[in-house]
C-alpha cells in the first residue's frame, strides 16, 4: 500500500466528520424491469480468446497512422542560387522504424501545378539507434516521458542554434550532437552525430545549446546545473544544490511538470557580454522540497520488493519554496572557462514576491537586457509578469561585509519591474504566449502577450509598460509594500477579440512579423470544433485572416520568413496528413496573403480503419450553453431494437474530446465498441476547454457535480432523437478524471447507469496535488464541503448493492493519481459491504504503456461490457 504521512490522519479526520459508514441504506437497488428482451439488441458474447482476435483485427492498420506524423519543424531558407527555397528539420517515424529520428526534406522553389509532390523524409543520422539498448529508461527518463505524455521512443526532442547549424538532442541516455547549415554546408547524405562524453554518472537531462556561445551546452546531472564544451572538452558543475534528497537546481518539480506544462528550470541569457573573453549567463529556478510531503510508490523492479520516494504536496499542505538566481561563466579568448559564480537575489524572494508561489514560465527577452518570470498566487487568480534586470542579482555565499559591499553597488534604481497583471474571479489558465519587442526606449518596453480573464475568452494583446524606477535602498534592508515594482500600463491594444479563443497553451506559439507588424495565431475563430491558422496586424488591429482551410482542424508552424506553413491537418473522417503551403502576397497588402498548396509530407492513410466515423451533435443544455457531443452509432442496427450505450467521458479541465478531428487511433476502442453493437456517446459538457473561462469555470469549488447533468441531459437527447439507444442498459466509461466521473455517475445517477467502468480514479481530492487541485477547489480548509462532495471514497453508501456493475482499473506503480486513492475507495466498499471488481495494472503508471497491458485492459473492457450490459 501507498504511505501518505499526513493524508490519512486528514482523511480519517474527514471521515470522522461523516456519517457513520455502518448505517447505509439499500436505496439503490434496481428495480426489476418487465421483459423487454423482444425490443434489446444482444451483443454477441465472445470468449476471452475472441475478444482477443478483435482487438488484433481492430488494430492492423493503425500503426500506418500512429505516431507517424512529423512535427516539431525548423524551417531554414537556403542561398539564392540553390534550386530549394527552405531546407526543413523535424522529427517523424520514417515508415517500417520503431523510433523517432531526426529528418530533414529540402522544399523546391518550383512545382508542377498539376502534380502532388510528396516530399522525401531523409534521415539527419547514418543508421543510428537513439533509443536505449539495454535496461530501458533512467528513473528521471521515464517520469519525464510520463509527465509529457510520450509514447514514442528514439530522438524525442532536439535543440537547434540556427546561427551556427548545430543540433543537440537526448538518446541511448546519452548526449550526441551534429551540424548542418549555419556555419557549415548543407549535407546530402546521412552523418555520424558525436556523442559528448561526461565524466558523469546518471543521466543528463534537458541540454541545450547556448545561445551566447554555442560550444557550450547547458544540462542537468542529479538536480545540479553543468555545462560542458564541444570544442574543449572541459566540463564543468555550475550549482552545488543537490547534497541530498530536498534540494535541485535549475529542475522543474513534479507540479510545475504536471499540472503548468513547465519542463525545464533553467534558461541561457541569449546574449554574451564580449570583454577578450565572453560572459555567459544562466537563470535559473532553485527548489528545496525539504518541508514537502513524502510519499512512497512501488518501484517498477517489483520483485525486490522496492519503493521509490516522492516528494508529493498535497492539496492544502506545503508547497516547495522557490526563487530564482543566476549561474555566470567567464571564458577566455580561447573558450576555457577562467570562472563561475553563483548570483542571487539582494533579499530573499519571498520578500520581493510575497504573493508568488509557482513560477509558470520564464525566460530572457533577445537582446538579453532583461531575465523574466511569470508569477502566480497560491489560489491562481494573480498572475505577475515581472523582468529581472541581471545587475540585480549579487554574489552568493559572501561573507558579511563582502555582502554589504555588493548591496551598497547596486544602487537604488536597480530593482524588478512588473510590467503585467491579470486577475481572474474563476482562475488563470497558464499559457505559453510572451513575445517582447526589442526596446526602442530605456523607459518602456511593449510585448504581446495573451488573456483570458477580461472577456472570459482567451485573445491577445499588445501592451506597452513603462519601466517605472523606484528607489530601494538595498544595503538598508527591505520591506515589501503592495504597490511595489508596478509600472503603469501605458497602451493596452486588444489584437483579437469575440466569443472564441487564442490557443495559448500546451505548447502554443505565436509567430510575429516584426516588419509587416503582423501576428499569426491558432484559434477557435470559425468553430470551437476547429483550430486554424490566422493572421492579423497587431498594429492596427481589424481584420482576422484565415490562412488554414475550413472543414478539418488544423496544428501549424509557420516558417521564420513567414513565406510558408505546414499544417498537419485531420477530420472526423479524414486521416491525419501534413500539407507545405506557400503565403504569396503583395508587399502592399501583407494581411490578405493567398495560401497555395506546395508540397505534401504526409497523405492520408490509404487504409481505412475500419467502422463509420462519428457524427458531432450540439443541443442546449439547461444551464443555456449550447453542448456538443460525438455519436457513434452501432453497425448493426436492427429496426425496432434497443441497443447497449457506452458514455465515454473525460469532463474535466484543460481537455476537449468533441472536435473536429480524426479519432480513428486514439479512439480506436469506441470504434471496436460500435462495431460489436453498442452505440457509444462522448459529450463535452461544463468544465471542457476551448469554450471560454465561464464554460470551463462551471466547475470552480464543485467538480463533479455539474458535469454528470450534462452527461445525462446529452445521453436523453440522444435517446429522444434516435429510437435505438437502450436506456435501461447504458454504462459510463473513462479515465483519470474520466475514472473519477464514471464514478460519481454510478453515486448519483445508478438508475441511468448500469454499469461504470473507472480507469486511474481520484477518489479523495485531499490526496491529489496542490496545483491542480487548488486551482479548481481552494483548499480542504477553505472549501471543505466542496472536497467532501466530490471524493467519491466519501459516498460509497450511495453505490449499489448489486454486484457486476462496477469495475475500477489502475496501474500500480501511478505516481500521479496514486494507487492510494484506489486502495482507499476499496478499503471503503468492504466497510460499506459493497461490491466491486478490480483490475490491476501491476507494472504500469497512470498512462497505460505496455502493450499487452494495453490489450489486457481493452480485452477485459469488452468482455466486462459483454457480460454485464
Amino acid at each position: 500500500p501507498l504511505k501518505i504521512k499526513g493524508a490519512c490522519v486528514g482523511v480519517r479526520a474527514a471521515l470522522a466528520g461523516m456519517t457513520g459508514v455502518d448505517e447505509l441504506s439499500d436505496s439503490t437497488e434496481v428495480v426489476e424491469m418487465e421483459d423487454v428482451s423482444s425490443t434489446q439488441f444482444q451483443v454477441e458474447k465472445h470468449t476471452w480468446d475472441g475478444l482477443r482476435k478483435i482487438i488484433h483485427n481492430s488494430r492492423k492498420n493503425t500503426g500506418v497512422v500512429i505516431n507517424k506524423a512529423p512535427h516539431d519543424f525548423q524551417f531554414i531558407q537556403k542561398d539564392e542560387s540553390s534550386p530549394h527555397s527552405h531546407r526543413i528539420y523535424y522529427l517523424g517515424m520514417p515508415y517500417a522504424s520503431r523510433e523517432n529520428a531526426l529528418l530533414y526534406s529540402d522544399i523546391p522553389k518550383k512545382i508542377r501545378k498539376d502534380a502532388l509532390l510528396v516530399l522525401s523524409w531523409k534521415p539527419m543520422l547514418d543508421h543510428f539507434q537513439a533509443s536505449p539498448h539495454h535496461g530501458g529508461f533512467s528513473r528521471e527518463e521515464e517520469l519525464l516521458r510520463e509527465r509529457k505524455r510520450l509514447g514514442v521512443s528514439g530522438i524525442t526532442s532536439y535543440d537547434y542554434h540556427r546561427p551556427s547549424g548545430l543540433f543537440l538532442f537526448q538518446a541511448n541516455s546519452s548526449l550526441y550532437y551534429c551540424r548542418d547549415g549555419g556555419n557549415s554546408s548543407f549535407i546530402t547524405s546521412p552523418m555520424n552525430p558525436t556523442e559528448i562524453t561526461s565524466q558523469n554518472s546518471g543521466t543528463r537531462m534537458d541540454p541545450k545549446i547556448c545561445p551566447g556561445d554555442p560550444s557550450f551546452i547547458g544540462f542537468i546531472n542529479n538536480n545540479d546545473i553543468w555545462v560542458t564544451s564541444i570544442e574543449t572538452g572541459e566540463e564543468k558543475r555550475l550549482t552545488f544544490c543537490h547534497k541530498g534528497d530536498p534540494k535541485s537546481a535549475g529542475v522543474a518539480t513534479f507540479v510545475t511538470q504536471e499540472e503548468f506544462d513547465r519542463f525545464t528550470g533553467y534558461w541561457w541569457c541569449p546574449a554574451a557580454c564580449e570583454d577578450g573573453g565572453k560572459t555567459l549567463q544562466i537563470l535559473y529556478e532553485e527548489v528545496d522540497e525539504s518541508e514537502v510531503e513524502i510519499i512512497h510508490v512501488p518501484s517498477p523492479a517489483l520483485e525486490e520488493r522496492k519503493t521509490d520516494v516522492y516528494r508529493y504536496p498535497h492539496a492544502g499542505s506545503k508547497n516547495p519554496d522557490i526563487t530564482l538566481k543566476i549561474a555566470e561563466i567567464r571564458t577566455d579568448s580561447q573558450g576555457r572557462i577562467v570562472s563561475t559564480q553563483e548570483k542571487e537575489l539582494p533579499v530573499p524572494f519571498t520578500s520581493l514576491f510575497p504573493r508568488a508561489e509557482y513560477i509558470t514560465r520564464a525566460g530572457w527577452t533577445k537582446d538579453g537586457r532583461y531575465a523574466w518570470a511569470v508569477m502566480m498566487d497560491r489560489r491562481q487568480q494573480n498572475l505577475q509578469l515581472v523582468l529581472l534586470p541581471p545587475e540585480l542579482f549579487i554574489p552568493a555565499h559572501q561573507d558579511e561585509a563582502k555582502r554589504r559591499e555588493s548591496l551598497e553597488a547596486l544602487g537604488d534604481s536597480v530593482h524588478p519591474f512588473i510590467i503585467y497583471q491579470e486577475t481572474s474571479d474563476i482562475w488563470i489558465n497558464v499559457h505559453d504566449i510572451f513575445h517582447p519587442f526589442i526596446q526602442t526606449s530605456d523607459d518602456e518596453i511593449t510585448f504581446i502577450t495573451v488573456n483570458e480573464s477580461k472577456t472570459g475568452f482567451c485573445h491577445l494583446y499588445k501592451i506597452t509598460s513603462v519601466l517605472q524606477r523606484g528607489s530601494y535602498h538595498w544595503a538598508k534592508g527591505f520591506t515589501h509594500s503592495e504597490d511595489d515594482f508596478k509600472c503603469p500600463v501605458k497602451e493596452e491594444v486588444m489584437v483579437t477579440s469575440g466569443e472564441w479563443e487564442v490557443l495559448a497553451n500546451h505548447g502554443a506559439k505565436i509567430w510575429v512579423d516584426e516588419a509587416a507588424k503582423l501576428v499569426y495565431f491558432q484559434g477557435t475563430k470559425d468553430s470551437p470544433l476547429e483550430h486554424h491558422l490566422y493572421v492579423v496586424s497587431y498594429d492596427s488591429p481589424g481584420e482576422i485572416v484565415r490562412l488554414t482551410k475550413p472543414g478539418f482542424s488544423h496544428s501549424c508552424s509557420v516558417s521564420q520568413t513567414f513565406d510558408m506553413f505546414i499544417s498537419h491537418y485531420s477530420s472526423l473522417t479524414t486521416a491525419p496528413c501534413v500539407h507545405i503551403y506557400k503565403l504569396n502576397g503583395s508587399d502592399s497588402d501583407p494581411l490578405h496573403k493567398e495560401p497555395q498548396f506546395w508540397a505534401s509530407m504526409m497523405e492520408s492513410s490509404a487504409f481505412p480503419l475500419d467502422g463509420t466515423p462519428p457524427e458531432i451533435f450540439s443541443f442546449t443544455g439547461k444551464s443555456g450553453f449550447e453542448l456538443y457531443g460525438m455519436l457513434y452509432k452501432p453497425e448493426k442496427l436492427v429496426p425496432g431494437r434497443k441497443h447497449p450505450t457506452v458514455v465515454f467521458v473525460y469532463g474535466g479541465p484543460q481537455v476537449q474530446l468533441v472536435n473536429n478531428s480524426y479519432k480513428g487511433v486514439k479512439y480506436l476502442r469506441l470504434s471496436t465498441l460500435a462495431s460489436l453493437g453498442y452505440v457509444v456517446l462522448v459529450i463535452d459538457g461544463r468544465g471542457s476547454c476551448q469554450r471560454g473561462l465561464k464554460f470551463e469555470g462551471a466547475v470552480k469549488d464543485r467538480m463533479g457535480q455539474v458535469e454528470i447533468e450534462d452527461q445525462v441531459e446529452g445521453l436523453h437527447y440522444i435517446a429522444d432523437k434516435y429510437k435505438f439507444v437502450d436506456l435501461s442498459r447504458v454504462a459510463i466509461h473513462g479515465w483519470s478524471y474520466g475514472g473519477f466521473l464514471s464514478l460519481m455517475g454510478l453515486i448519483h445517477k445508478p438508475d441511468v447507469f448500469k454499469v461504470a467502468i473507472a480507469g486511474a480514479p481520484v477518489t479523495l481530492w485531499m490526496a491529489y496535488d496542490t496545483g491542480y487541485t487548488e486551482r479548481y477547489l481552494d483548499t480542504p480548509e477553505k472549501n471543505q464541503r466542496g472536497y467532501e462532495a466530490c471524493s467519491v471514497a466519501l459516498h460509497v453508501d450511495k453505490l449499489p448493492n448489486e454486484p457486476n456493475r462496477l469495475l475500477i482499473l489502475h496501474g500500480f506503480l501511478d505516481e500521479n493519481v496514486h494507487f492510494f486513492h484506489t486502495n482507499f475507495l476499496v478499503s471503503q466498499l468492504i466497510r460499506a459491504g459493497k461490491p466491486y471488481s478490480l483490475q490491476v495494472y501491476p507494472n504500469e503508471r497512470h498512462s497505460i504503456r505496455c502493450p499487452e497491458s494495453g490489450e489486457h485492459y481493452e480485452i477485459t473492457l469488452l468482455h466486462f461490457l459483454q457480460q454485464n450490459l
